[in-house]
């Protein structure tokens, strides 16, 4: 008899272009099993909207395919099932992680002692870390460079179908999903999610289906714009592998290719974007400690403010600049926010309010669904002025400008706070310059229904370059 092969699922939660998964189904009976491991990534375990996420990814492919579910450190899990079932091999989609490495070679040792084969493999990303090297064989700091040389390897590999495959017939135990509570109840502050997301693997194939419908040819010039629809939206479906990059990119490539070549443009942009990615997991394996610690070593002395009240607004939406409580709403509300507003934010709580960037980067941590250890981290960085390749800590987004150039008719703001709905054009991104006639025609009071400015952004711009200017001396 041939005995089972183990598929141990982690982020890739499909069954197309699953190499873990087909190398599996060519070898026998396969056991689908996926451990909620909330002890191997310490303070990271997954989020609130990230576990709301997961929760409908595996619903999704249980449809599919039977799950054994099991909680605790996988690789104690995976050594207990191979002893109850007496699997062959394990196989599994390399992770990146800071603490994946050391579980990855627990998870070996396990197969060692039972006298089970390992095999791992990519898929998560287009390009393993260690694979893109400057001319000195040294990692990137650079994302210009980076990308470049990551287009310079040429088309990723074809794409792999759905295998065939014939499911474990012994009866495992495995958890209920509704007993790991990965989804909120009171207060359910998801409840906005369902009619914004479809997690899953058909979810997925959907929204890039969509996006190249009708997102990708306007997406190199409006992708600033968080007043429209056209961005793709895929990024908690990539975190989740409920697609993989390389499907991604050889959809945008075939639309590339009908149009004649006329997306030129706009799909080097997208695909710029899923090489972002890469840039950010080239990193987080060379420095693991992206997460917790700056890049830049200068800025661990940089002279952060303690100030509870001022997280607490931003976390709110209750700033005072509505461009940036506009974001932050949208983030509670659906779990994402667009991509320029998140850099609008991000900026306004490091350089507005001097806090940490590493205090915004928990917070989206715990209320994306896309909250992804390597994207999450360097981008936060970029913004901070502290990561590789960053944005200079000197450039300092005005929020009211960056409202006014990308939101010009108010709408993203007027969608997310409603309160300023009937504001004239020249003052929804600016509500305290209305004069008290305009204010009390639009039904806002400052300071009631909505929130002066938590600070004056002049001079809180001044107050971080003279904060800057201390570490750069000191350097």
């Amino acid at each position: 008899m041939t005995s089972p092969s183990l598929y141990w699922l982690r982020n890739d939660l499909r069954l197309a272009d699953n190499a873990a998964l087909t190398a599996a189904a060519a070898q026998g009976p396969v056991i689908f099993l996926y451990v909620l491991d909330d002890e191997t990534p310490g303070d990271w375990r997954l989020g609130g909207a990230s576990r709301w996420w997961l929760h409908h990814s595996l619903t999704s492919l249980s449809a599919k395919a039977p799950l054994t579910l099991r909680r605790g450190p996988a690789d104690k899990v995976i050594a207990e099932v191979l002893k109850e079932t007496g699997a062959g091999s394990v196989h599994f989609t390399r992770d990146y992680a800071p603490w994946s490495g050391a579980l990855e070679r627990r998870v070996k040792a396990a197969c060692e002692a039972s006298g089970a084969a390992c095999h791992r493999y990519g898929g998560f990303l287009l390009h393993e870390p260690e694979a893109i090297r400057n001319g000195s064989g040294e990692p990137y700091r650079v994302y210009t460079p980076f990308s470049k040389a990551c287009f310079a390897t040429g088309e990723p590999k074809p794409l792999k179908p759905v295998p065939a495959f014939t499911s474990f017939a012994a009866k495992l135990a495995s958890d209920r999903l509704d007993d790991w509570d990965l989804l909120p109840t009171k207060p359910d502050w998801a409840k906005g999610f369902s009619g914004f997301w479809t997690p899953g693997e058909e979810g997925a194939a959907a929204r890039l289906k969509a996006f190249i419908a009708d997102g990708l040819t306007h997406y190199a010039d409006e992708r600033d714009r968080p007043d429209r629809d056209v961005t793709s939206r895929l990024s908690p479906h990539l975190r989740f592998g409920n697609i993989s990059p390389a499907q991604c990119w050889h959809a945008v490539r075939a639309a590339q290719f009908k149009s004649g070549g006329k997306l030129d443009k706009t799909a080097e942009k997208f695909l710029k974007e899923i090489l972002w990615r890469e840039f950010s997991y080239h990193l987080l394996h060379h420095w693991p400690t992206l997460p917790t610690e700056p890049f830049r070593p200068e800025f661990r002395a940089f002279p952060w403010a303690e100030d509870g009240e001022g997280l607490a607004a931003w976390q709110r939406g209750r700033t005072g600049y509505p461009i940036v409580d506009a974001g932050m709403r949208e983030l509670w509300a659906t779990g994402t926010m667009h991509n320029r507003v998140r850099m609008i934010a991000a900026s306004f709580l490091i350089k507005d309010l001097l806090i940490p960037w590493a205090e915004g980067e928990r917070w989206f941590w715990d209320t994306l669904v896309d909250a992804d250890i390597g994207s999450n981290s360097a981008s936060w960085q970029w913004v901070a002025g502290c990561g590789a390749d960053a944005a200079p800590y000197f450039r300092i987004f005005n929020p009211v400008l960056q409202g006014e150039k990308f939101d010009g008719q108010g709408t993203y703001v007027r969608k997310w706070v409603p309160e300023l709905a009937r504001l004239p054009n020249q003052f929804v991104h600016k509500p305290w310059e209305a004069p008290r006639l305009v204010l009390d025609a639009a039904g806002v009071e400052l300071g009631r229904n909505y929130p002066h400015p938590v600070v004056d952004h002049g001079q809180a711009r001044d107050k971080a370059l003279a904060a800057f200017k201390q570490i750069k001396g000191a350097a």
